[in-house]
């Protein structure tokens, strides 16, 4: 069984689509990160803070899922992160109404000592200082760092971004920030400016698009599973991170074909989390509902031809 670190946010989230609006609700890219790996044979634990506003409640959800909560530390006194955000119609571009940063704000990352030598690290959405620290604290190389980070880093603090980015085996972002951080139109010419930077294999979303996979001269695409009903897209790609984390860590194979694998496990996961609201719907997921919609990305991307 591989270990796997997941450092990110724990928060409040309150949420707005077309389908409905949330009072505060349990959020945070760390929670989506945890509650998805943990469709896999995987330790796992949590390094982030909340506040003693945090329900003790959502930290037992957490560690019902056998993820590690002895470093998501509690600051007496102290607030939760908390974001509130409002989606537009077409579910691709939301505002930001409220961001709290709180105890976020003075956040000194601690990994656990049963941690430090984790096969992978899963460095959520944060501060490239807070990412870097956790790199810094690990006792030995892990087999896999995979970064995930956001244009708001690249905007306010891109010399610290580029020092993490150069740590990381695999980065994930999305379309519109791999043209931000290289100024190429071309998602194939972005993907190498970017593995020049550091990274060994560069995952780009591309929300009900799919993602790609880049390594080398490897190029791997996954769609998205064509859904009914998408009710919030709030930590999707979140989840996908800890759907392709989590199969990695318990596979212990870093191979571009199992990474393949790794991004199908994520995107099937990250089709569950869009069906509810927060991570209503991956709090109860279980195993056959996985599977079951496993077999249908499996029809969907399987096809023989013959070649005239």
């Amino acid at each position: 069984m591989g270990k796997l670190l997941i450092v990110g946010t724990v928060a409040f989230d309150a949420i707005e689509t077309p389908f409905g609006k949330t009072d505060k609700i349990l959020g945070g890219a760390a929670t989506y990160i945890g509650l998805s790996a943990s469709q896999f044979d995987v330790q796992s634990a949590i390094v982030s803070v909340v506040g003693d506003d945090f329900p003790q409640e959502y930290i037992d959800l957490l560690k019902n899922k056998n993820i590690d909560t002895s470093s998501l530390e509690v600051v007496k006194g102290g607030k939760t992160f908390f974001w509130k955000g409002k989606y537009h119609n077409d579910l691709n571009s939301r505002d930001t109404l409220v961001t709290e940063l709180n105890t976020l704000a003075d956040f000194n990352p601690v990994v656990p000592n049963d941690f430090k030598d984790a096969d992978v690290v899963m460095l959520g959405n944060l501060h490239p200082n807070v990412q870097m620290s956790v790199i810094d604290q690990m006792t030995k190389r892990p087999k896999l760092v995979i970064l995930d980070t956001m244009n708001f880093w690249m905007d306010n603090t891109l010399e610290e971004l580029m020092k993490v980015i150069k740590h990381t085996d695999v980065i994930t972002i999305n379309d519109e920030e791999a043209r931000q951080l290289t100024n190429e139109y071309s998602l194939v010419k972005a993907a190498g400016k970017i593995q020049k930077m550091g990274p060994k294999y560069v995952v780009i979303k591309k929300g009900e698009h799919g993602a790609l996979l880049f390594n080398e001269d490897n190029v791997f695409f996954a769609p998205a599973l064509p859904l009914e009903e998408v009710f919030d897209p709030t930590g999707a790609g979140d989840t996908f991170a800890g759907g392709f984390s989590g199969y990695l860590a318990a596979t212990e194979n870093t191979s571009f074909n199992n990474i393949k694998n790794a991004v199908i496990h994520g995107s099937n996961l990250a089709s569950f989390c869009v069906e509810r609201f927060g991570t209503e719907r991956m709090q109860n997921l279980d195993k056959d509902e996985v599977n079951r919609r496993m077999l249908q990305f499996k029809a969907l991307t399987q096809f023989d031809i013959e070649i005239q």
